[in-house]
């Protein structure tokens, strides 16, 4: 075991706060990375205030993190010392069931296991997060970060990236279709320049006119007014695929009527409330309502290798270890573009 530092939240009303406690050294098969930079999580914040009812305190947030390898164990063939590594929503899953042997960890029969606020398998307890120096995990879950892209903004890739990459993939996005994107925020923006690198042409989905210069400059064709009937009647019936990306309460409908026979609309926002489908919406051209959920950790590599390829890496804002109950704050009220990311030198050596 050593020592490590994080940011912790003690209970659901504490401000988080430097908290000491202990990384198990590397096994034979685990990868010891240096944490540089985290991305920050609307997840985060909801686990550390107890948003969802499972918080197990204390709490270490953090699942979008990049760092240096600093030591492997004797079975580790992936990863070396020095290698730039990256670290997302899972440590570990059960490894046996159906959608664990189809790389679909995420969707384990037995749950994942979450990089904070899980049952750590390995070490009894749970597990902490990326809002820390350091962190140990499995070579199966740790991923390759590519050299070419800046590190600060590949930190989201590891959760807003791939959560936006997995249906537009799955789905077959591709040249020549037609997308939609719900929101224009943490994931959104993400959604937008993905599908706009597959070759879609993409519109998004807003209530802010304002958004139409950052929307375009992200690579949409166009905004469309939400709340405006007669904009969003214009493309009645021509979407190919829609993600909705949008977490409040809000009306799916007028996004349904708006795809082709057999057109898809993805839900990858958590509204906290069930969503209202009239059943024409579906019946009327056989569309589908659907959701996804992060994604494997081959398919994570693969959204990772994709962005490379693309010069694709979310638009962040930097922040110090000291300051995330301000950013918090800021990010319930979208006061954001288009994501937190700490920087780790900022972690105070002791707590």
């Amino acid at each position: 075991m050593f020592s490590c530092v994080g940011y912790a939240a003690e209970s659901a009303t504490a401000p988080l706060a430097p908290f000491s406690f202990d990384r198990r050294d590397p096994g034979p098969k685990d990868v010891q990375i240096d944490i540089i930079y985290c991305g920050v999580c609307h997840s985060d914040l909801h686990q550390a205030r107890n948003e969802w009812h499972n918080t197990v305190f204390p709490c270490v947030p953090g699942h979008e993190i990049v760092g240096r390898v600093k030591a492997v164990g004797t079975e580790v063939s992936k990863f070396k010392v020095g290698d730039l590594a990256g670290v997302g929503c899972m440590v570990d899953s059960c490894r046996s069931c159906e959608n664990c042997r189809d790389g679909l960890e995420q969707y384990c029969n037995n749950g994942f296991v979450g990089t904070y606020n899980g049952p750590d398998k390995t070490s009894g307890g749970m597990t902490f997060g990326g809002y820390s120096k350091a962190i140990v995990v499995d070579q199966d879950f740790v991923l390759r970060i590519p050299e070419n892209l800046d590190l600060k903004g590949v930190a989201p890739l590891l959760c807003a990236g791939i959560t936006t990459y997995s249906p537009l993939r799955h789905w077959k996005v591709t040249k020549g279709q037609k997308v939609g994107v719900v929101g224009l925020g943490g994931l959104g923006h993400m959604a937008v320049k993905i599908a706009h690198a597959m070759g879609a042409e993409v519109y998004l989905f807003t209530t802010s006119p304002g958004k139409a210069e950052d929307a375009k400059r992200l690579g949409a064709k166009d905004i469309i007014l939400s709340k405006d009937a007669e904009a969003v009647a214009k493309h009645a019936e021509s979407f190919d695929f829609i993600i909705d990306t949008v977490s409040a309460d809000h009306d799916v409908n007028g996004y349904l009527n708006a795809l082709k026979r057999d057109g898809t609309l993805c839900q990858v926002g958590a509204p906290t409330d069930p969503l209202k489908v009239a059943a024409f919406s579906v019946i009327w051209k056989r569309r589908q309502f659907a959701g996804s959920l992060i994604g494997g950790i081959a398919e994570t590599q693969e959204m990772l290798d994709f962005c490379a390829a693309h010069n694709i890496t979310s638009d962040v804002e930097m922040i110090k270890m000291a300051d995330i109950e301000t950013a918090y704050e800021r990010m319930v009220k979208s006061d954001v573009k288009y994501r937190f990311v700490i920087d780790m030198e900022t972690m105070p050596t002791a707590a």
